[in-house]
């Protein structure tokens, strides 16, 4: 074969070489299924739990039928669960006890008006930060708390200008209990880095302090019983400038109608309490991680937020006598 000739894209293994773009995006792609609560892997061959479960429901129907039946049935609902240590009746599947809730003891409310009531009168009692984390961890009127492995309440300095907020904890910020930790809170402290930030002069957090299952988008209901808890926790550490990471965060705080894209980059003056704070939209660092071509518009945002905090700095001192 002459040395001109390309090689064969097939290799050794028999599989084809992919190109290092391709790379990137099937990497791009399993972050947005873990992202997705998506972590489980399938088997290589099909399983029809349909078909599996057929003889299974043709027992129990042949079983049932062996019963005397009724000429005309009293009522049409279910009849109830055994009781424990009771065998079951014949032709009914036995029913397993309910399955306790995940984080914690207390069983799933219902997100009326009254639950975002209460979270408003619990969230107006915290006078510290520590206060508001407490009440919190113990505030049984949002759902999500249920299926959440932890509390995700804050990260960085309460003593910070600047105050990030982002819509709900992901995967990993529900297993280490910080918020923005997984791969997009990586990408959130390179650019931080890049204006001159860390977590030690930034304040993070989330509007939705527990993890809404699978990732799943938070309810509004849950997201206006979580908002009173978010505005006290902005009144608290009352930041110079205030940043909404992602479109979410932004709508959920301000009511702004826009989508991200239209929203971010332009200086907002939100009403809070008594006084009023700065406060920008940009994008969210797992948008960034899917569309990395967007990275530029959140650079430039992200120069607007250094010039802003530099302009709320005191003028330094040169030690000049009078």
């Amino acid at each position: 074969m002459a040395s001109g000739t390309p090689k064969d894209p097939i290799a050794e293994n028999g599989h084809t070489a992919a190109a290092p773009a391709d790379r990137r995006a099937l990497a791009a792609l399993l972050d947005f299924y873990l992202a997705a609560g998506v972590d489980t892997g399938i088997d290589e061959l099909s399983y029809d739990a349909f078909a599996a479960s057929e003889p299974a429901a043709a027992a129990a129907a042949a079983s049932a039928s062996s019963l005397p039946q009724m000429a005309d049935p009293p009522f049409a609902a279910a009849a109830p669960a055994p009781a424990a240590g009771r065998p079951p009746l014949p032709g009914h599947a036995p029913q397993a006890a309910p399955r306790p809730p995940v984080a914690g003891t207390h069983q799933a409310v219902l997100p009326d008006d009254e639950a975002i009531v209460a979270a408003r009168d619990a969230a107006h009692s915290a006078a510290t930060l520590g206060d508001l984390k407490d009440i919190l961890s113990r505030f049984e009127a949002c759902n999500l708390r249920l299926t959440a492995k932890s509390l995700v309440f804050a990260d960085g300095n309460p003593e910070a200008d600047v105050m990030f907020i982002g819509e709900a904890p992901g995967r990993e910020e529900d297993r280490q209990g910080v918020p923005f930790v997984g791969r997009s809170g990586q990408l959130l402290d390179r650019m931080l880095a890049a204006i001159g930030l860390d977590r030690t002069s930034a304040y993070i957090t989330n509007v939705v302090p527990w993890r809404p299952p699978g990732n799943r988008t938070p309810s509004p209901q849950e997201t206006e019983i979580c908002k009173p808890f978010i505005l006290r926790q902005i009144e608290l550490v009352a930041p110079k400038v205030l940043v909404f990471l992602g479109g979410a965060s932004a709508k959920a705080l301000t009511g702004a109608p826009e989508g991200i894209l239209r929203l971010r980059g332009k200086w907002l003056d939100m009403p809070l309490g008594s006084g009023r704070i700065r406060a920008m939209a940009t994008l969210h660092p797992a948008y960034l991680l899917r569309t990395p071509a967007q990275k530029r518009y959140a650079w430039r945002d992200f120069l607007e937020i250094r010039a802003a905090l530099d302009a709320c700095a005191p003028a330094p001192t040169d030690g000049a006598p009078d």
